[in-house]
């Protein structure tokens, strides 16, 4: 059975121009709506979390279609599975799960009572009456479980524990992970009878948070302010790698928890080659500039804060070439009620965050 994407996208969509979203009504111009609806790409379809306070910012979004079969296939979803899915959106993906297994074993839930309703009444309209749930989706949903899989359309950095409880024993997990420096890992685990899970990260998938889990928003003026003092020093490493190697950025992310990173090129221009990397920890209310120029091998460093986070960027940078460079596929997860640890290679070889 087919499932018309176009069906479960809102009459109003956002569309990036000038780096602003900008709606794009079907009302207006049906033939781009159309068109953006069959597009590969991600569709912003509620800004600000449905409040209207005008920052601008994508709460939730369609997912790209190579995206979603990408995920489907991760899950590796049989024939009568019993499935929840965690972050119901448009309702589109919840559609392609209920066409493998039935709408009998398909449930899914969302944290927004209006996008919820939404997808509820699109799905219901396409001919795919399935349980759709309000509520947190951290917390699973219970009454129709235990579930053969679980699979979340939003990132987290702390696995839920009730997502492994409510999957049997041989059943698996599927979500984004990834953390404040990093996101766009996907996490396969399987359930073991002792009730823990664990497994590996694969795949390159880039996800909205749950909202439980989000990054702090924040430009980099409200951050850093003229007034703070700073410690200045030199550094001939350059953000290359450290910024731009997936794994790279994988492992400095899991070293250097709560730290995340901005890059502002001079002028707005991102062709220049003169920029600055901001790293910030808003928990601290750390922060250090990294400026980089194209005719210096050596960029100036400023650090503030009880936190001295390009230190503990290079040394978490320092130990992931020392460790042999290793892909971000070679790390695993492991989730158990007290918690999750991380690992490389081997569930014995831990690997510690920064304190």
């Amino acid at each position: 059975m087919d499932v018309p994407r176009h069906k479960f996208i809102p009459d109003t969509v956002w569309v990036r121009e000038n780096g602003k979203p900008k709606p794009l009504r079907r009302s207006e111009d049906p033939d781009e709506w159309l068109r953006v609806c069959y597009s590969d790409e991600p569709i912003a379809v509620q800004l600000d979390d449905g409040t209207g306070s005008g920052r601008g910012y994508v709460s939730s979004s369609a997912s790209m279609p190579t995206t979603v079969a990408l995920m489907l296939d991760a899950a590796d979803i049989d024939e009568g599975n019993r499935v929840l899915e965690i972050g119901t959106g448009t309702g589109f993906n919840a559609a392609l799960i209920a066409t493998r297994v039935g709408t009998e074993n398909t449930t899914t839930i969302e944290i927004d009572p209006e996008l919820a309703e939404k997808a509820r009444t699109a799905l219901a309209d396409s001919g795919w009456a399935l349980d759709v749930i309000t509520g947190d989706g951290t917390k699973g949903y219970p009454p129709n479980g235990p579930y053969h899989r679980i699979l979340s359309t939003a990132s987290v950095h702390e696995v839920p524990y009730p997502w492994v409880e409510q999957t049997m024993p041989g059943g698996k997990v599927t979500t984004p992970w990834g953390t404040a420096f990093h996101s766009g890992a996907l996490l396969r685990l399987r359930v073991a009878d002792d009730g823990t899970a664990s497994g590996h990260f694969d795949g390159d998938t880039g996800f909205m948070w749950v909202r439980g889990q989000r990054t702090a928003h924040g430009a980099v003026e409200d951050r850093v302010l003229p007034q703070h003092d700073y410690a200045e020093t030199v550094t001939d490493l350059h953000p290359y790698e450290p910024l731009g190697d997936f794994s790279a950025s994988f492992a400095i992310g899991l070293r250097v928890p709560g730290m995340m990173s901005n890059l502002i090129y001079d002028d707005d221009d991102q062709a220049s080659q003169n920029y600055t990397v901001y790293l910030m920890d808003p928990e601290s209310n750390s922060w250090a500039s990294w400026r980089i120029r194209a005719d210096s091998r050596e960029h100036i460093v400023k650090q503030h804060g009880p936190r001295a986070l390009f230190d503990e960027l290079a040394s978490a940078y320092d130990w992931w070439k020392s460790s042999g460079k290793p892909d971000h596929t070679r790390f695993g997860l492991k989730v158990t009620p007290d918690g999750q640890s991380l690992w490389l290679d081997d569930p014995a070889c831990t690997v510690l965050q920064a304190d």
